[in-house]
């Protein structure tokens, strides 16, 4: 080789560029340090280059050899290298990276080493499912029978009632369990129960396949795999759960007969009702022993195996008032029942001849109450199951608190309950006679909630007369329209949104609105034509006129909100609630504390403001209380703490919210109170508090309210007339004129009788609060007609006369002209107490308690209270009769004529 050396390049530059091409230019050479690198010829051999390497095009090149550089076999200049990483000779037991690869394919692992994973975690895998399936135990059915009862608590800590547990069971073994209650549940459940291992993967498919495609189908999971699952008392949906329940099904499936396997799921598993096992649902639903059942009545229990909430014609509503009511529940159980012996026939466990035997459904018998859930008791556990099932975080069902072992405490108080109770029953025993007055006295019922104001928790309920007997639950929503005391919710929209401008669009913000005082004038007329916002009359359906009738046909003329409002006037509120915006008021009244359910009544129309909803006494005590907390509104709620096995599996969180200012919610605070003291809700006075409420009569007068609070307790109470037959699908409210020997009912008679009652007890003992002083809300506005005598416009024009008659029907009754003031009051129950000055405590404030007569006598209440019947939609004057010229010695109707 030549030993002339061409002489190297000189950098073109200095700097980091040179530095850098220097740098690129040396790569890979392997020349000793104190040797200058040289370059070669391209045919040169770089073994003769005197430890020389060549020079090569472009980075990418150099950078590659020096990968290279540690691989070669036999090493190189740099005293083999290559050997210490990994090269000749040395053996490796996992050859990961791949030795003698490059690129991509060096992080590829060989099928010797992916086969031999795979083998090591096959045998890892059946190691730890030996060690599973030898420490897993099966199920024990006596231990399962061994459930606890779940325990509630009253506020205090005492104990209300122990019950719920599944001990309503009674062991069978295989040969008393009739063949056809085997077949049906093969048939319904799991076909291939009598040949699969335990699991069966076909059956899984089929369920999705069906599940995609909306067929009918058998669950997923096969008979063995419910029984072990039922017959653990843990119910908790975690993997670890899940892997156990594996290796059990498989030990069972394994070990035990399938007869017996049979004989446990069929004793084990919960068919409703608080019967667990065949027997119990036996007795429980026809009233017979396992053995005397027919095919058809076993294709029905079977059915109730897919889950009794929703197969139960009795119905659930505690577990889902929309799905699983009797009616939905029927259907349900119907359609499976003949879809079970169908499939038997299917399955060659049944002939078709048997078959044909089987048509009409097997209706079980009505559901009965447990006696120890007698009177109130039944009504208040009923409430802390559904609120502890429908807010606890923990996924527990109705089935798992079936199995027992729970502590639930409650915010019931036992002394408000039993006083809510005594101020119910004075009023059934003094007052509703059916046996006197089966046409009118009948059906009576009454419904009430008391709640705590500054936290929302229920402290008393009432339900009805006994739990047993009646199955309604009336604090709860039951249908009763609440009529006018929705106005305080439009009368708070008023003063949150304020009035439309009639030029402006529906939607408009709040700065082209005009914030409304309750000394803002409206008109008060009856049969006054109610137009839209921006003064267009308003059509019903049929294009008639809306003309709003007034208790009593009763004329106001021009008349603030506070005046209307503590009489009851219906024609104000009904044409506010259309210049604010229907739509506001319901966005207060669910502020509030309400729920836009199906309870929430159309809130397109005029009559939404006049009460057409129809919430639970719960909701509209809770919506009250928002009002005396001055805006802060509190969620209602039954259940602080619930405990299983001693550990706290749900705790309720106190989570207030601002549901519209203190300046309204004070403001109507002051209106309500001035009703207590001078109007409609007079009979609730409360002596040496302060309390503040609203009377409602409803169309037809099929309910009456009375709502109203303290600074501490806000209390619910309401009366309608219902047949608790809920099979009956043709059951209506029905009208409450002569009702326990009244002309008409209002808000003010009974309802607000038991409020003033349970309301004296309840605030025994406790601090006298005022409510706060009001500020001044806004502006004097000038609606419905009426005439500002200022040049301000009007929000709406001018009522025009009109002879068109009302599209409601009303009663014709002159209007009765005002009496004096009178001298003393009677005792609510006293009959015999006599007016004084003639028609006394007759009222000019709308009645009170005793309305009176106009001659003298025994005549009651004639014109003292006048026969003032129920307006459109839900409207009322609340017993707004002035009081009439009765003679002295009249006697006073008890209840007057205030609603």
């Amino acid at each position: 080789m030549s030993e002339h050396r061409r002489k190297s390049p000189q950098p073109q530059g200095g700097g980091r560029a040179a530095a850098r091409r220097a740098a690129q230019q040396s790569t890979g050479r392997r020349a000793a340090p104190s040797r200058r690198a040289t370059s070669v010829s391209p045919s040169e051999s770089p073994s003769e280059a005197y430890g020389e390497e060549r020079q090569y095009g472009s980075r990418a090149e150099a950078r590659r050899a020096a990968q290279r550089g540690g691989r070669r076999r036999g090493g190189d200049g740099a005293g083999g290298r290559g050997r210490d990483r990994g090269g000749p000779g040395k053996k490796r037991m996992i050859d990961y990276p791949r030795y003698g690869k490059y690129g991509f394919r060096r992080w590829v692992p060989s099928w010797k080493l992916v086969s031999g994973l795979c083998l090591g975690f096959l045998g890892v895998l059946m190691g730890v499912g030996g060690i599973s399936y030898a420490l897993v135990a099966k199920p024990n059915i006596n231990e399962t029978a061994k459930a606890q009862n779940n325990v509630y608590y009253w506020a205090d800590g005492s104990q209300m009632v122990a019950t719920g547990g599944a001990v309503n069971r009674q062991m069978l073994k295989y040969e008393q369990i009739p063949e056809a209650m085997r077949n049906a549940v093969i048939s319904a459940e799991n076909k291939s129960f009598e040949t699969d291992r335990g699991i069966d993967p076909m059956g899984i498919g089929r369920a999705v396949w069906n599940m995609a495609t909306g067929g009918e189908t058998q669950g997923g999971s096969t008979i063995t795999q419910q029984y072990v699952k039922n017959s653990r008392l843990s119910q908790d949906q975690t993997f670890t759960r899940k892997f156990k329940e594996l290796f059990i099904t498989l030990k069972v499936a394994g070990e035990e007969k399938k007869e017996d396997v049979m004989a446990g799921y069929l004793n084990v598993s919960y068919y409703g009702r608080g019967a667990s096992g065949l027997q119990a649902a036996a007795r429980t639903y026809y009233e017979k022993d396992a053995t005397e059942l027919d095919p058809s009545e076993c294709a029905f229990l079977a059915t109730l195996l897919k889950g009794a909430s929703y197969y139960d014609p009795a119905g659930a509503p505690d577990i889902d008032k929309n799905n699983a009511t009797a009616e939905k529940n029927t259907k349900r159980a119907k359609a499976r029942w003949k879809w079970i012996l169908d499939e038997q026939v299917k399955d060659g466990r049944m002939t078709a001849a048997e078959r044909a035997k089987y048509t009409k459904f097997p209706m079980p018998r009505p559901k009965v109450k447990d006696a120890k859930l007698g009177g109130q008791t039944g009504y208040l556990v009923e409430l802390a199951k559904n609120y502890f099932l429908a807010n606890n975080d923990k996924g527990i069902t109705a089935k798992e608190l079936e199995l027992g072992g729970f502590e639930i405490h409650t915010t019931f108080q036992r002394k408000r309950v039993e006083q809510l109770e005594a101020a119910v029953t004075k009023v059934y025993e003094a007052k509703i006679r059916p046996e006197e007055r089966p046409d009118t006295d009948t059906h009576v019922e009454f419904g009430g909630a008391s709640v705590d104001a500054k936290t929302g928790a229920i402290i008393a309920t009432y339900g009805g007369q006994d739990a047993t007997t009646h199955f309604t639950n009336n604090a709860d929503a039951t249908g009763a329209q609440v009529g006018s005391t929705w106005k305080p919710f439009v009368l708070a929209a008023a003063m949150q949104y304020g009035v439309r401008d009639p030029s402006g669009p529906p939607d408009q913000p709040q700065s082209q609105r005009t914030q409304v005082s309750p000394k803002s004038i409206y008109n008060g007329d009856n049969r006054l034509r109610i137009r839209d916002y921006t003064g267009k009359i308003w059509l019903d359906p049929d294009d008639n006129e809306w003309r709003q009738v007034n208790d009593g046909d009763y004329d106001y003329g021009e008349i603030d909100l506070r005046t209307a409002m503590e009489k009851s006037a219906n024609s104000p509120f009904v044409q506010l609630g259309m210049d604010v915006g229907t739509d506001k008021v319901k966005d207060v009244a669910v502020a509030a504390g309400l729920k836009d359910d199906k309870f929430m009544a159309n809130s397109t129309v005029p009559s939404f403001s006049i009460g057409t909803s129809s919430p639970s006494a719960i909701r509209m005590a809770g919506a009250y209380a928002t009002f005396a907390t001055s805006g802060q509104q509190n969620d209602t709620y039954s259940v602080t703490e619930v405990k299983q096995g001693g550990v706290v599996v749900f705790q309720h969180t106190k989570k207030p919210k601002r549901a519209f200012s203190p300046m309204i919610a004070d403001n109507v605070t002051d209106v309500l109170k001035n009703v207590v003291e001078n109007g409609t809700g007079t009979p609730a006075r409360l002596e040496g508090r302060e309390a503040a409420g609203k009377t409602g009569t409803t169309d037809g007068n099929r309910s009456a309210w009375f709502v109203g609070y303290t600074p501490q307790i806000s209390t619910a109470i309401s009366m309608f007339r219902l047949d608790d037959d809920e099979t009956n699908k043709e059951r209506e409210f029905e009208k409450m004129f002569g009702t326990g020997g009244e002309k008409k009912i209002h808000g003010a008679s009974f309802p607000a009788s038991i409020w003033h009652d349970y309301m004296t007890g309840a605030m025994k003992g406790k601090k006298v609060i005022s409510f706060p002083e009001p500020q001044d809300p806004g502006e004097v506005v000038w609606g419905g007609g009426a005439v500002s005598p200022s040049p301000t416009p009007s929000p709406t024009p001018s009522e025009e006369p009109s002879e068109e008659p009302s599209p409601t029907p009303t009663p014709t009754q002159t209007t009765p002209s005002p009496t004096p003031t009178p001298t003393r009051t009677c005792g609510i129950f006293d009959p015999n107490c006599q007016a004084a000055d003639g028609g006394a405590n007759a009222g000019a404030d709308g009645g009170a308690h005793n309305g009176g007569a106009d001659g003298g006598g025994d005549s009651t209440g004639a014109d003292g209270g006048g026969d003032n019947t129920g307006t459109t939609d839900g409207g009322d004057n609340d017993g707004g009769a002035q009081g009439a010229n009765g003679n002295p010695g009249g006697t006073g109707s008890i209840w007057g004529n205030s609603g």
